[in-house]
């Protein structure tokens, strides 16, 4: 196991979060309708002629595509598209009497979003029935609209940007008011979790993030297939997935239970070869948090979707890295052999650590659990600077060894775990806190070059130390040493709560601008208490 880091000048791996938001957020309020209504337009969803499908056939369809040059999808009606930007669409609410599903037999209802200034393309949407798909066609009386809105000018079959999945119709939420899942962009799709806010995303595969003198690509899903299958407790989507360097085809079982839990497998076609192949990616937003936060730069303690990468090696090992705001795009590589999973985790859970109102001590936690081995690769986190909270800015992805060449085919399973915390939490101690200040000792001169750094651990067997014990902080660094190293428990008066608190002093800060890679481990003699805190330190 080793982690590195390369700096590198940019990346396009920025996703526009306010355009997803808006979708999710503004859309979310629904105009209502009877239970008449509701039985006499479900009849009046469009529908295509029905063809036959399978998995087995979509993969063919993908493999058959990914022998072919690559045709982009479909951008019906850009200059009224255009048109249809934030004021506009929050002013356009689908109806949900014409949820496919509103009235059964399926227990959650699809609705679907429309066509926008920041989701250009058309995305096929289709219901699967006894072996048979049916393309739902577009049509602007599935939307309430102003009379005036642009997008009366749609015409019939312009097409959909995405669906998202209701409550169940027999739940204790009104299904018309919320849903839990959302497909939107690109490849992108979004879960709840078990705090009922959307936060972070997924993505079928990240090609090419933060290569240096190549522009990533971002795969669209260009058609989804909904299963009606009478089976209650989940919904199977299928989806198409397309771009220049690959072809696809994606099967996801979908659970709503305390959380989300999603069960992915797919089929990748390779077109073109691609230096940087992420599998299971996860793509999250880090502003700042109270380790490090500029001066005024906002009003607020913390801002981000997202607080630090865990991950749990094949070896048994527990890691905690946190995140940063970088001053330069930054790669940090974790090798290991068929991982036991990794996720981008909200571990702050404290409104007053936000004091906002949108929710991001309620975002989602999200963990990758690999199904059957992986083979060699790493966890890559790609982090890149940021100036606001409109971008994510953070990726966690798997990346095989070995390069992807055109001509390969890749099968991968997986699941997703979308809750407030791990799936599968260690029994150690966890990091809950990393905190930087000046170095040296109070009272006395504080010595320049110098910084402190304090971090907070909880629980595991910190709870268990006898009266008068200490645990031992176990450190190391790229380079640079360590002095005034002691642990103390925090005095709250909650059991379990320890810091670990030491100065470093960067011997070659002036020479370089790379950051330094730090290791911290609580142990009593041979026993390790607590899970492995990685840092990366960019000197400031």
């Amino acid at each position: 196991m080793s982690d590195c880091c390369s700096p590198l000048p940019g990346a396009g791996v920025r996703w526009h979060r306010r355009a997803m938001l808006q979708f999710l957020g503004t859309l979310g309020a629904i105009a209502l309708g009877g239970r008449e209504a509701a039985a006499e337009t479900q009849q009046g969803l469009h529908f295509g002629a029905p063809e036959p499908f399978s998995f087995e056939l979509l993969k063919e369809r993908a493999r058959s595509h990914a022998a072919l040059p690559y045709i982009p999808p479909p951008e019906p009606s850009p200059d009224i598209v255009r048109q249809l930007d934030y004021e506009v669409l929050g002013k356009i609410r689908f109806n949900m009497d014409y949820a496919l599903f509103a009235n059964g037999p399926e227990r959650f209802p699809i609705s679907f979003f429309p066509l926008g200034t920041f989701f250009r393309k058309s995305v096929g949407m289709h219901v699967v029935s006894g072996g048979m798909a049916r393309e739902i066609l577009y049509n602007s009386s599935y939307f309430h609209m102003p009379a005036d809105s642009p997008a009366r000018r749609l015409p019939e079959g312009a097409g959909f940007a995405g669906l998202r999945i209701q409550e169940p119709r027999d739940g204790a939420l009104d299904w018309r008011r919320n849903d839990w899942i959302a497909f939107l962009g690109a490849s992108y799709f979004r879960a709840i979790g078990s705090l009922h806010q959307y936060g972070l995303s997924a993505r079928a595969v990240a090609l090419d993030v933060a290569v240096e003198g190549k522009a990533e690509e971002f795969p669209d899903f260009t058609h989804f297939f909904i299963e009606q299958n009478d089976a209650h407790d989940n919904v199977t989507i299928y989806a198409l997935l397309e771009s220049v360097s690959l072809a696809g085809a994606c099967r996801f079982v979908l659970r709503r239970e305390a959380g989300v839990t999603m069960e992915i497998e797919q089929a990748l076609y390779i077109r073109a070869p691609v230096r940087r192949f992420g599998l299971a990616p996860l793509t999250s937003m880090f502003w700042f948090s109270e380790t490090v936060k500029p001066m005024a730069v906002d009003w607020r303690p913390e801002v981000h979707d997202s607080d630090g990468l865990a991950l749990h090696t094949s070896s048994g090992e527990r890691i905690w890295r946190p995140l940063n705001d970088p001053p330069r795009t930054i790669v940090s590589s974790f090798a290991d052999e068929n991982p036991r999973g990794f996720g981008l985790l909200q571990r702050d859970r404290r409104f007053d650590h936000y004091l906002d109102g949108v929710a991001y001590d309620r975002r989602p936690s999200l963990w990758v659990e690999p199904v059957g081995g992986w083979g060699k690769g790493s966890v890559q986190l790609v982090e890149i600077p940021t100036n606001d909270e409109i971008h994510d800015n953070i990726v966690a992805m798997w990346v095989p060894d070995r390069a992807i060449g055109a001509g390969e085919e890749i099968s991968l399973a997986y699941r997703l775990y979308w809750q407030a915390d791990e799936p599968f939490p260690t029994t150690l101690a966890r990091c809950v806190a990393t905190r930087l200040g000046n170095g040296g000792e109070p009272g006395r001169p504080r010595p320049a070059g110098r910084r402190k750094f304090v971090v907070e651990f909880l629980g595991g067997p910190l709870a268990d130390l006898a009266s008068g014990e200490k645990p031992e902080a176990v450190l190391w660094a790229s380079r640079g040493s360590f002095s005034y190293i002691f642990t103390e428990a925090v005095p709250d008066d909650v059991v379990g709560h320890w810091r670990a608190q030491f100065d470093f002093t960067d011997s070659a800060a002036s020479e370089t601008k790379d950051p330094v890679e730090m290791r911290l481990t609580l142990k009593a003699g041979e026993k390790t208490l607590s899970e492995t805190w990685a840092f990366q330190y960019h000197p400031f």
